[in-house]
């Protein structure tokens, strides 16, 4: 085994990751959301603007996050820009589950979070491991494990995108 391939992967600083973010959110309100990426391209995932309820405030948070299908579902992972912790998007998740995802060209659909388990969970870390091999070392450089979150189509209405503001609540 070489020495390049035992050492972990550079990660960006938080300052860089976090920029990129509001400059995703940015591109995707003057857009549209016309430079998300589907789960076609040569990345092999897609992007898609998850809006949750906030669990202090009440008030809709919208963020930008990777996803590949699942059948109807979707799934992510919450490993908060390779930083300790996980992201607010998921612990607003926890407290209210019920949230709404938009995919470039789609309507919005309404959800329902729950974290993968067990083999399910396995399973659907070895799909993102299979777009982005460097998975495995950036997760084994952080204490927190890193979440696999199914989102489930889910019946009626409920949150609408609208005023959604940032994800930190």
């Amino acid at each position: 085994m070489s020495t390049a391939a035992s050492r972990p992967p550079k990660v960006p600083p938080p300052w860089f990751v976090h920029t990129a973010w509001r400059v995703h959110r940015a591109l995707y309100r003057l857009s549209g959301g016309r430079f998300l990426w589907t789960t076609s391209n040569k990345r092999g995932w897609g992007a898609l603007r998850l809006t949750t309820i906030g669990r202090k405030s009440g008030a809709e948070r919208s963020v930008i996050i990777g996803y590949l299908e699942d059948g109807p579902a979707l799934f992510s992972i919450a490993m908060n820009g390779w930083d300790e912790g996980h992201p607010s998007w998921w612990l607003n998740l926890e407290a209210h589950p019920d949230a709404v995802v938009r995919v470039a060209g789609q309507q919005p659909r309404p959800v329902c979070a729950r974290l993968a388990a067990g083999q399910e969970r396995d399973r659907l870390w070895q799909r993102w491991v299979a777009v982005d091999p460097r998975l495995d070392a950036y997760a084994r450089g952080r204490t927190t494990e890193t979440l696999v979150v199914v989102f489930e189509p889910r019946e009626g209405e409920g949150l609408t995108p609208g005023s959604a503001r940032s994800s930190s609540d």
